[in-house]
């Protein structure tokens, strides 16, 4: 290794967010030998005649839920999911029996087909229908809570490529409504509301003001020596208008990314119909970003808003909506899946770095 090269990192970094979920550090581990992986190959065709999502083929999906602007000529369209996870064609009692709980898997599970393009990326489309892409997630999230007061959560996500288990390859999002709110959810809203009683302050909008102002160096006591140095801006992606891309400190995967707004926001469905504009610029200018490093990145991401039930009513203040976008560039290994530690090859100072130098237009 030359006096230029960065030392490696070998550290175990803490979510501030949920401190029970840790990130192992260890940019070594990215050197190890390992065969080397084109990216995976990419359906980029406009239409294609056998896929039931594109234009010509509505026939060969569920009845359509809606559709915008309209259904002769829709940009985005919504069906029921052939292989829902969860369904409202059945309603069971919940059971019990000694130490074993069941709950009914009453919800829904409804496919949002994302653009008309059958192979468009996310940042190849235009952000006027970024914008109208993210006011439908807001709306179908609406029209889910108000249909039966037994869903507690509604999540928007999307798997983009085989690694992140999309089944179809044309551009599309999912949404699903259940009657419990995930483990994670949960615990987000649980630990940011204990960190807002006891700081009377947003743990999200704290992390937002230490990305634009902080800086800090630290320096070994006994040798006097650097050993970090944590620069102003070191984490931010994008900005834009309303909204900021942040790198996490504590990244679960090599070159995850989250998007907030930047006032603070606790309910996705609270956003209006400017911010959405500002929502999409930042959005697009991201992806773009991720696929100019990575060169086709394979993703999911998802949507955290405040769950509406009662035992959230008090979190409004506390809790701060996100988008996660999580690349998919490495399979868990046993360790990370024995341990619930995830392993992070890249420091996300180097990944934000890498991000920050792609020239867009």
């Amino acid at each position: 290794m030359t006096d230029s090269a960065p030392k490696p990192v070998r550290e175990i970094r803490i979510n501030p967010i949920v401190p029970s979920e840790s990130v192992l550090v260890a940019t070594a581990r990215g050197m190890r030998p390992k065969k080397a992986e084109a990216p995976a190959p990419r359906d980029t065709r406009g239409h294609v005649e056998t896929c039931p999502f594109c234009t010509g083929n509505e026939h060969m999906t569920p009845p359509v839920i809606a559709a915008y602007p309209a259904e002769k000529n829709w940009e985005i369209r919504i069906v029921e999911n052939l292989y829902p996870v969860l369904g409202d064609d059945r309603s069971n009692p919940n059971l019990t029996f000694g130490l074993q709980q069941t709950i009914d898997g009453y919800g829904r599970h409804e496919v949002m087909i994302d653009h008309h393009q059958h192979g468009i990326a996310i940042h190849e489309m235009s952000e006027p229908h970024l914008a109208l892409l993210f006011g439908v997630y807001r709306e179908r999230m609406e029209q889910l809570y108000r249909s039966n007061s037994r869903l507690r959560y509604v999540l928007v996500f999307k798997n983009f490529g085989p690694a992140a288990g999309a089944s179809i390859a044309h551009t599309h999002s999912q949404v699903i409504a259940t009657p419990v709110i995930p483990d994670n959810v949960q615990a987000e809203v649980s630990n940011s509301r204990a960190f807002y009683q006891k700081n009377h302050h947003c743990i999200f909008c704290s992390l937002i003001d230490e990305a634009l102002t902080f800086e800090a160096t630290i320096y070994d006591r006994e040798s006097g020596e650097i050993r970090r140095k944590i620069n102003v801006g070191q984490y931010v992606i994008e900005r834009v208008g309303k909204f900021i891309a942040i790198k996490p400190f504590a990244s679960r995967y090599e070159w995850e990314v989250h998007i907030l707004p930047l006032a603070h926001q606790s309910d996705f469905m609270r956003i209006s119909k400017d911010d959405l504009n500002d929502l999409a610029r930042v959005m697009r200018r991201t992806m773009a970003r991720l696929d100019a490093v990575l060169g086709g990145a394979q993703y999911n991401y998802f949507l955290h808003s405040l769950p509406h039930d009662k035992n959230s009513d008090d979190c409004a203040a506390s809790y701060h909506w996100h988008l996660e976008i999580t690349p998919r560039t490495s399979i868990p290994s046993g360790f990370e899946l024995g341990s619930g530690l995830f392993v992070n090859t890249v420091a996300p100072e180097t990944a934000a770095e890498k991000l920050r130098a792609v020239v867009l237009d």
